[in-house]
């Protein structure tokens, strides 16, 4: 009881921040969605004011516990099924992409420097799904909540603009339907954005591009297996150590199986993938809450130069296999 009143008041803080952020999501512009603008609202709270001492252990378990349980609610929205819809060529392409995204994210962060685990989550989130995929990757690897901010911001912003200039730049090119839909589908970072960049081309080329999109999203799990692989290999003593994943990894892993394999009423799976958006939403108003602007302005410019450098080389790698395959 006395845990509970400790923690209240950074929860209840944090709480009203990110469901203040989800519902005026609905008047900003399409770029600032509800996740980017809890860690906005967050940062700025917590910069301009002073925040009384015991509100911090509510809001340090907030970042913490609620990323973890937005990955769980998230997870019902994946399905395995979107990987057979696709045919083994388009498959194969986007597996490589990906996989191939997620090793080079792991030795090139450490190559230009990133700070921390920024490059880490920020090349993970450009690989796969955008904020879901670093929220299901942040607490594994990332020590200080900052990085999942910086991280959160830059895939947020670079899956904007790409999700408005991608259709602008692909229009000039005579490219067919499924190459359209492997280079906005294969590259930008969440659903929205390849929905929003698809859709604007063509229905049929919204079409094609969600379709690779939640194939990405499907191997959510296969590549963070692989991650936490990397990041633990030199401290396995064997095989078995690197199965020691996360509870919540766990728990994503078995309900992305159970829901490939079950019929879950519409319904539900909508509830549940809005909890886990409010879920993300509160936690990042919790981590915007952390942040300072001293650190973003040091960490951030990196991150952003990351982030372009990584969703270039993926824009790159998929062009380059559309070609070899074709």
């Amino acid at each position: 009881m006395e845990s509970a009143r400790t923690h209240l008041p950074g929860i209840l803080l944090a709480t009203a921040l990110g469901l203040g952020a989800h519902f005026a999501a609905a008047y900003t512009p399409g770029w600032l969605n509800g996740i980017l603008l809890a860690l906005l609202l967050g940062m700025v709270v917590g910069n301009v004011s002073k925040l009384p001492a015991q509100v911090h252990t509510g809001i340090g378990f907030t970042s913490s516990k609620l990323l973890e349980l937005s990955v769980l609610f998230l997870a019902f929205s994946i399905d395995y099924r979107h990987i057979a819809a696709l045919g083994m060529g388009s498959f194969t392409l986007v597996a490589v992409v990906v996989f191939s995204m997620v090793l080079l994210t792991f030795f090139l962060a450490r190559q230009v420097r990133c700070p921390g685990s920024t490059g880490w989550l920020v090349g993970f989130g450009t690989a796969i799904c955008g904020s879901s995929a670093i929220a299901a990757l942040a607490p594994r690897v990332a020590k200080d909540k900052e990085d999942v901010g910086i991280a959160m911001a830059v895939v947020n912003l670079f899956g904007s603009v790409g999700m408005l200039v991608l259709p602008l730049a692909l229009v000039k090119f005579h490219l067919s339907t499924t190459q359209l839909g492997l280079l906005i589908g294969g590259t930008l970072h969440s659903v929205g954005n390849v929905v929003g960049a698809g859709y604007a081309m063509s229905d049929s080329v919204g079409e094609a591009a969600t379709t690779i999109k939640l194939a990405r999203v499907a191997l959510l799990s296969p590549a963070l297996i692989l991650f936490n692989y990397l990041v633990n290999r030199g401290e396995a003593k064997g095989w078995r150590q690197h199965l020691r994943l996360p509870w919540y990894l766990w728990g994503f892993i078995a309900i992305t199986v159970f829901t490939s394999f079950a019929a879950l009423p519409i319904a539900f799976v909508e509830a549940m993938d809005l909890a886990g958006k409010l879920a993300l939403t509160i936690a990042l108003a919790a981590i915007g809450l952390k942040v300072s602007f001293a650190q973003l302005f040091r960490s951030g410019r990196k991150g952003l130069l990351f982030g372009l450098l990584v969703f270039a080389i993926q824009l790159a790698l998929v062009a380059v296999l559309m070609v070899v395959v074709s």
